[in-house]
């Protein structure tokens, strides 16, 4: 009977075989240990020298990483083990072999394991992340469709901007110029006059030329969009949304964000209601004593741990280069120095960084729009997430309609979410005025021809609505408490780097 591993739980005390991949292998003598990996979970498969085994014994020592392999054996359950469960070998069938995997549980720089992102996302942490972003896009289609949405599906060739000209990426489109789509939103502002509520759900392109940790230049983006909505309404639904994600996060994947090391009781304060504040009060608030306070101990706490970081090298690089240490504990030894190394190389350059963000926060333009350093500030100040509101006019987009109160601002919302990971979502109530919106086209400098369709919407029956737009792998790098937007996407694309 074949199983898969996730099911052994269920065929304690049975003969069953697994298809997999080897690994990790070791041997003590007459007995060789196989830890097989099969896509649902490990498993330990312990080959014992006997009679029945004697065929396939030496070749169940040889194997190499990653070889392709069929095991067959009774299941016993052992907490203790790696999946709770090992597997008694019976019979051992090699499907593929593999001989030097590049991939080894030595160290590797995160360059050499991006040229081998084909061969990275066998690694268990890579399978933990990834496993937690199938579930996240699941709950978002889950979410808009359990609430009423209709999925539309927009372009990925757009005639002009969506967001900013300065991001786009031109295509020849049959001899004339198209772009790729940076947000589908305008396209499902039209769709929600029909539907009343939608949302589309895809990849999103920005030839924004930064090589911040937070940054993709291709990236996946839902974007619901409500007819007969105002800003509160959109504040609403992202508000339940996110709570929705994080509890179904929390309720299938408490095991794997363990495994990454993910704070969980962190994850658990995330509940309504969220935190809000103007663009106005983030503003006082940048530039204010707590602003300066915050980065200061972390100026100390963080000079201090380098100190300490540069110490603990030193002695374990003396323990991996003494006489008498075993080849499994140099290993061991290896790996953690590297680890050190790469944590003291971010220390060092976050110390560096630190005064300039200190300096940024106390001189922010009141009338600009939040940067990566401000988002992280604001963040940090609340331990669940906190939307900003009604930022300047002249710092948003030109589809944002302007607060009946103040006309110098629009009624948008970024929520960023605590712990420093920043923006997630971004959105805003319409303008829903057609003279209003060509004002703003005028003034963006746009071509008005371009946009004909979109202001249509404003001709044939306007009304208020609005939406939003979240980003799948900042979510995710906030949800596993990942340092880099890259390990959230199976193949990134980020400036200079496009391979494989």
């Amino acid at each position: 009977m074949t199983s898969a591993i996730k099911d052994l739980h269920q065929n304690v005390g049975k003969t069953v075989t697994l298809q997999g991949w080897l690994y990790h292998r070791r041997d003590s003598g007459k007995i060789a240990f196989l830890v097989i990996r099969d896509g649902t979970g490990l498993c330990q498969c312990v080959v014992t020298k006997n009679e029945q085994t004697e065929p396939f014994f030496e070749t169940a020592r040889r194997l190499g990483q990653e070889s392709s392999l069929r095991v067959t054996g009774t299941v016993r359950a052992d907490p203790k083990q790696v999946g709770g469960h090992e597997l008694d070998v019976t019979g051992l069938e090699v499907i593929g072999e593999s001989e030097n995997f590049p991939i080894t549980p030595k160290p590797h720089g995160i360059d050499f394991l991006m040229k081998n992102r084909h061969l990275h996302f066998r690694s268990r942490r890579q399978w933990h992340i990834l496993r937690v972003r199938h579930t996240l896009i699941d709950e978002i289609r889950g979410y808009f469709n359990r609430n009423g949405y209709t999925l539309i599906d927009t372009p990925i060739f757009a005639p002009a901007a969506g967001e900013g000209s300065q991001t786009l990426f031109t295509v020849d489109y049959f001899g004339e110029p198209v772009y790729l789509a940076q947000t589908g939103q305008l396209y499902v502002e039209a769709a929600c006059m029909a539907f009343g509520k939608v949302y589309c759900f895809g990849p999103t392109f920005r030839a924004e030329k930064s090589k911040t940790r937070r940054h993709l230049t291709e990236f996946w983006m839902v974007e619901p969009e409500i007819a007969y909505a105002e800003l509160d309404d959109v504040v609403a639904v992202a508000e339940d949304f996110i709570c929705s994600i994080v509890t179904r996060v929390l309720r299938e994947h408490r095991a794997d964000l363990e495994f990454l090391g993910r704070d969980i009781a962190a994850l658990e304060k995330i509940q309504k209601p969220f935190n809000r504040v103007t663009h106005a009060e983030a503003a006082d608030i940048l530039r204010g004593p707590r602003a300066k306070e915050l980065l200061e101990r972390d100026l100390a706490a963080k000079t201090a741990r380098i100190e300490e970081a540069k110490k603990l090298i030193a002695e374990k690089e003396a323990r991996e280069k003494g006489a008498g240490v075993k080849q499994w504990e140099r290993d061991k030894l290896v790996g953690e120095i590297h680890e050190l190394r790469e944590e003291l190389a971010d220390l060092e350059v976050e110390v560096q960084n630190i005064p300039h963000h200190i300096e940024l926060a106390a001189n922010f333009d009141p009338r600009g729009d939040l940067g990566g350093s401000d988002e992280t500030i604001i963040s940090r100040l609340h331990d669940r997430p906190v939307f900003v509101t009604h930022y300047p006019r002249e710092c948003k987009a030109f589809y944002m309609k302007r607060s009946a109160t103040d006309p110098s601002r629009v009624n948008n919302l970024d929520l960023l979410a605590p712990e420093g990971y920043g923006e997630i979502i971004g959105g805003s109530q319409r303008e829903d005025d057609l003279a209003a919106l060509l004002e703003r086209i005028k003034e963006e400098g746009l071509n008005e021809e371009d946009y004909a369709w979109y202001l249509d919407l404003r001709r044939y029956g306007s009304v208020p609505h609005g939406g939003f737009g979240l980003g799948v792998e900042r979510t995710l790098a906030w949800l596993c408490g990942l340092k880099h937007i890259r390990e959230t996407i199976p193949f990134p694309r980020m400036m200079g780097r496009f391979y494989p």
